[in-house]
């Protein structure tokens, strides 16, 4: 063993710096052959490195991405000071709606296809839900920049208790509900944007692209009492950016008994993402809610099926992100 006091480069034969800290440490605790302990260790990590990546990487980037629109929200809060004149989150807004197309564009090569079909009215906007909404505030993005056109969300409770998120909530007037309260906005002329399968969808659907929707057709009443039309839309390899571990069981008993996003997530591959607007279901006087839930689930399913190969491939996808036009269907 090395003393204390002599140097790892010491002598004719210089220790690698890996050797000369296992010596060192070796010293220290009086443990033999410690360099073979930390070389098995060091093998470890590059063989769970790919791994690591896969499951670490989408919570380091939510964290970075969204947690910075949270500190660009906080500065500008801090700079408007009271201000009440206008909308005082529009600059803000429109800063961030920027960065956020400008990722979709690069990460993703993102495109929306029918957005001609949007009316100049107000309408109801119903997403089938990826692991993540990713695709949700990337379509809101573009829509304000190019648009001009606001468009609320409606998003679950429990976003408002993520620790920075209430500033997000406020400055994007997110909604949580009630019913009359989505109505009131429809009613004003505004898009509205939701995703009835929710949270549960987000982490228990799959590479199928099974829509979850259970009893829900709270939203089917909202257009009816507002008297808007409602527009299907989904994005093309939403579950192909970022997965979840959904499959497995006592996740899923789990999330029924507390109802938190408890399952694990990983991805955050650079996949080719298109959104495709589906044809506009008219409102209807004489179409009940049931109805028209199913009459909006339907038109939903069709467009999955015509523009998403099923199951999911992530390679697929990623070799999509490079190619120089859509293929036909």
């Amino acid at each position: 063993m090395i003393g204390g006091n002599e140097s790892c480069t010491a002598g004719p034969i210089s220790l690698s710096y890996l050797t000369c800290v296992a010596h060192l440490l070796g010293e220290w605790t009086g443990v033999e052959h410690l360099e073979d302990y930390l070389g098995y260790t060091v093998y470890l990590l590059w063989l769970l490195l790919p791994l690591a990546i896969a499951f670490i990487f989408p919570g380091i980037f939510f964290l970075v991405f969204i947690y910075s629109a949270v500190i660009i929200l906080y500065i500008h809060k801090r700079k408007i000071n009271g201000e009440k004149s206008g909308n005082v989150w529009d600059g803000a807004r429109k800063v961030l709606t920027t960065l956020w197309d400008g990722h979709a564009r690069i990460w993703h090569g993102y495109e929306i296809h029918g957005d001609e079909k949007i009316p100049e009215g107000p309408a109801l906007f119903v997403f089938y839900h990826g692991a993540c909404p990713a695709d949700i505030i990337y379509f809101i993005s573009r829509l304000l920049l190019e648009k001009k056109r606001f468009c609320y969300v409606v998003a679950d409770h429990f976003v408002s208790r993520i620790p920075g998120f209430k500033l997000m909530v406020e400055a994007f007037d997110i909604l949580h509900g009630p019913k009359e309260a989505c109505v009131n906005c429809l009613k004003k002329g505004y898009l509205l944007g939701i995703s009835p399968g929710g949270v549960r969808e987000a982490l228990f659907s799959d590479e199928t692209y099974v829509i979850i929707w259970g009893n829900r057709k709270g939203f089917a009443q909202v257009a009816i009492d507002a008297k808007v039309p409602i527009i299907p839309v989904f994005t093309q390899n939403v579950r192909e950016g970022i997965r979840t571990l959904g499959k497995i069981k006592i996740l899923r008993k789990l999330y029924e008994r507390i109802r938190l996003p408890v399952v694990p997530m990983y991805g955050g591959f650079p996949v080719k993402l298109r959104t495709f607007v589906g044809e506009p279901i008219p409102y209807d006087p004489n179409i009940t809610a049931e109805e028209l839930t199913a009459k909006t689930k339907a038109a939903l399913q069709a467009l999955i099926e015509k523009h998403q190969k099923i199951p999911g491939n992530i390679c697929r996808a990623l070799m999509e992100r490079f190619q120089t036009r859509q293929k036909e269907d």
